[in-house]
């Protein structure tokens, strides 16, 4: 049987491993193991800061939420309750929205939620 050298397979390896790693400091660009201990560190990190992504947007929506009726004499959970009687679903993300770009139609829902607690 013929011996199989793998130096090929190796070099493409560690060629894609590098290009991977590129606009890192010093060794962690340029040497193989220093590169792939990067690497593992970036993607760990990069898969826990996409799930703590969705949650600071949701934090951030509630303060825009609760800035906005406070103007209208309501706080953020009186808000979120009174739509929740009225039968009204939406999310987070959508009254955020609302309150920023259509602020009109975000006063009708704060009345909707005030006349519901009332």
């Amino acid at each position: 049987m013929a011996r199989v050298k793998r130096g090929v397979a190796a070099h493409k390896r560690h060629k894609r491993l590098l290009d991977a790693a590129e606009g890192r400091k010093g060794t962690r660009s340029r040497l193989i193991k220093p590169a792939r201990e990067a690497l593992l560190h970036a993607l760990a990190y990069a898969t826990r800061d996409r799930k703590q992504r969705k949650r600071q947007m949701r934090g951030l929506w509630i303060v825009r939420i609760n800035a906005a009726v406070r103007g209208h004499g309501l706080t953020y959970g009186r808000f979120i309750q009174g739509l929740k009687a009225a039968d009204i679903a939406l999310d987070r993300k959508i009254l955020a929205e609302l309150a920023v770009s259509d602020p009109t139609t975000f006063a009708k829902l704060a009345e909707t939620a005030r006349a519901q607690r009332a």
